[in-house]
C-alpha cells in the first residue's frame, strides 16, 4: 500500500497540510484580474494560480469547464497547468464530474487517470448512472494509485432534491456512501466522497475512512470553524476546498499565497483540536 492513492494523499497532508484550493478561471474572475476573456487570459490566470499555490498546499483542484469553454486551446492550457503541478508535486484534482457507461466511462478514465496529456492525479466522477458503471474509473485508478471523488452530498441547493430522496428508508446519497465503503474494503482509498461543508449532509460516514471533498468553504458560506462539527469522526482526509474565497485575492501572487496558508493554517488549527 506504499504507493497506494491513500498514502499518497497522507503524504501530501502531512507536508503540506488538507486545504484543496481551486483554479476557477470563471469568466467575472478574469475581469477582475484584468485579464482578456481569452486563452491569453486564462493561461496567464492559471500561470499565476500555480506560482502562488505549488509548495504552500496539498491539492490543487482546476475546474475542468471553465477550461472546456475556451475549446482545443482551453484544454491546452489545462493539459500545461496539470504538467507543472504535478512536476512540482502538487497533487491535482481534476473537477471533470464525468459520468457515463461502458466504453464512453473507460474514454473518460483513460482521459483522466490514464496517460493522456490531461491526466491527474485524481477526479471528480458523478454516479448518478449507477455506481457500478464508475467501475472502469475505479479500476484504472487503483492501477494507477489514483484516485476518485465520487459526488455524493453536494454543496449546491438543488442537489438535495435527488440526493435526499430515499427507497427502503436509504436515501440516495447515503447508498453512494454505502458503495464508496465497499469499493474501499481493499485499504486503498481510492474511492473519495463528495461533500459539502455548506449544511447538514445527514450522513453515516461512521463506516467510511477515505478521503472526502468538501467543497463551500468560503464564499458559499462554509468556515474552518465549521468542519469539525459537520464531519465529527471523519477528519482523518478531509480536504476543505475554496476556490473564490481565496481567488478573490488575485491577481498578487503574493496575495493569492498569502490567503490560501491563512485558510491552511485556520483549517489545521480547527481539526486539530
Amino acid at each position: 500500500m506504499s504507493h497506494s492513492w491513500g498514502h499518497r494523499l497522507r503524504s501530501a497532508i502531512a507536508d503540506r497540510g488538507r486545504l484543496c484550493v481551486g483554479i476557477d478561471p470563471h469568466p467575472a474572475l478574469l475581469d477582475a484580474w484584468g485579464l482578456p476573456r481569452t486563452a491569453e487570459g486564462l493561461e496567464t490566470f492559471a500561470e499565476i494560480c500555480v506560482e502562488a499555490f505549488t509548495g504552500e498546499v496539498g491539492l490543487v483542484k482546476p475546474q475542468v469547464a471553465f477550461f472546456e469553454a475556451y475549446g482545443s486551446a482551453g484544454f491546452a492550457v489545462l493539459e500545461r497547468t496539470i504538467s507543472v503541478l504535478r512536476d512540482a508535486g502538487t497533487l491535482v484534482v481534476a473537477d471533470a464530474k464525468r459520468g457515463d457507461i461502458g466504453s464512453t466511462m473507460d474514454a473518460y478514465a483513460q482521459a483522466w487517470l490514464g496517460d493522456s496529456p490531461l491526466a491527474s492525479d485524481s477526479v471528480t466522477v458523478s454516479p448518478y448512472l449507477g455506481f457500478g458503471a464508475l467501475a472502469p474509473t475505479l479500476e484504472l485508478a487503483r492501477q494507477n494509485a489514483r484516485g476518485i471523488f465520487v459526488l455524493a452530498r453536494t454543496s449546491n441547493p438543488e442537489g438535495g432534491v435527488l440526493q435526499q430522496s430515499s427507497a427502503d428508508g436509504v436515501s440516495v446519497a447515503q447508498s453512494i456512501v454505502n458503495a464508496a465503503v465497499d469499493a474501499n474494503s481493499d485499504g486503498r482509498d481510492t474511492v473519495g466522497l463528495v461533500v459539502g461543508a455548506t449544511r447538514d449532509h445527514g450522513l453515516d460516514l461512521s463506516q467510511f475512512n477515505g478521503p472526502i471533498l468538501a467543497p463551500g468553504l468560503g464564499a458559499q458560506g462554509a468556515t474552518a470553524a465549521d468542519l469539525a462539527d459537520i464531519f465529527a469522526g471523519s477528519t482523518e482526509l478531509l480536504l476543505p476546498n475554496t476556490s473564490r474565497g481565496v481567488l478573490k485575492h488575485g491577481p498578487s501572487v503574493s496575495a493569492l499565497r498569502e490567503a490560501a496558508m491563512r485558510d491552511r493554517d485556520e483549517i489545521e488549527a480547527a481539526l486539530a483540536h
